[in-house]
């Protein structure tokens, strides 16, 4: 399912997809990232404080209904960050 289904905003991913360049804001979202596993990112409360940490980290100021929007398309994506076949098609969705 496409991440503009949710209403995510195209200048927004070109904004992270651009800042996500930047070596040291990568390795900062990694560490973030780090020992997240699925059922952390089926968990609401859990999705929603990693989506402010990262516009946080991003210097991306979201409004509450765009922190809802990503957290709706995480939920929906129900993504296993240890599945290959999982990151492969979000890394296309966002390419």
């Amino acid at each position: 399912m496409s991440w503009q289904k949710f209403g995510i905003r195209p200048d927004l991913v070109e904004r992270v997809k651009f800042k996500m360049k930047n070596p040291a804001t990568k390795d900062r979202m990694k560490a973030l990232l780090d020992g997240v596993n699925k059922f952390d990112l089926q968990d609401r409360a859990k999705v929603k404080r990693l989506v402010k940490s990262a516009g946080r980290i991003l210097n991306e100021p979201l409004t509450d209904v765009q922190e809802e929007q990503l957290v709706s398309f995480v939920l929906a994506q129900r993504i296993d960050p240890k599945n290959t076949l999982h990151l492969i098609r979000l890394w296309a969705m966002f390419r």
